[in-house]
């Protein structure tokens, strides 16, 4: 045990659960688009657009991008905190992928599509599906 209670893990179990992150098809992306199914709301997922969009809309020229709060630093709990250890690979790695967030975001705008941020604490919220559902409906 290390200080606060947590197990310390070994370095190659660390590497094991990290790889299993899944970058796609995610347990919110799945929310999200089962969502649009059943309110009839027809999508394409992971197009040719700047960031590769989660969902897009094509109809409504609207992008969704579906987050983790992690990995793109939300201003929540779970966005505001970092690893125990290799603090400082972790804090570049982050920074990284929020610059890169911000770029996408200009970019998509510039070629003229909306975006929408689900993240994925909101996504958890009762309501959710009603707060998205009129961020598209929204012109």
């Amino acid at each position: 045990m290390v200080k606060g209670g947590q197990c310390k893990t070994s370095p190659m179990t660390r590497s094991e659960i990290m790889r299993a992150v899944k970058s796609k098809n995610t347990k919110p992306e799945r929310a999200v688009r089962r969502l649009l199914r059943q309110h009839k709301i027809s999508y394409r997922s992971y197009g040719s657009l700047p960031g590769h969009p989660d969902i897009i809309l094509k109809e409504r020229k609207t992008v969704i991008r579906v987050m983790g709060c992690f990995w793109h630093k939300h201003a929540c709990k779970n966005g505001n905190r970092l690893p125990k250890s290799n603090i400082e690979y972790w804090t570049k790695k982050i920074a990284r992928n929020v610059e890169r967030d911000r770029q996408n975001k200009r970019d998509l705008k510039r070629l003229g599509w909306r975006v929408i941020d689900a993240w994925e604490c909101q996504l958890k919220k009762p309501n959710w599906d009603k707060r998205l559902l009129r961020k598209i409906h929204r012109p």
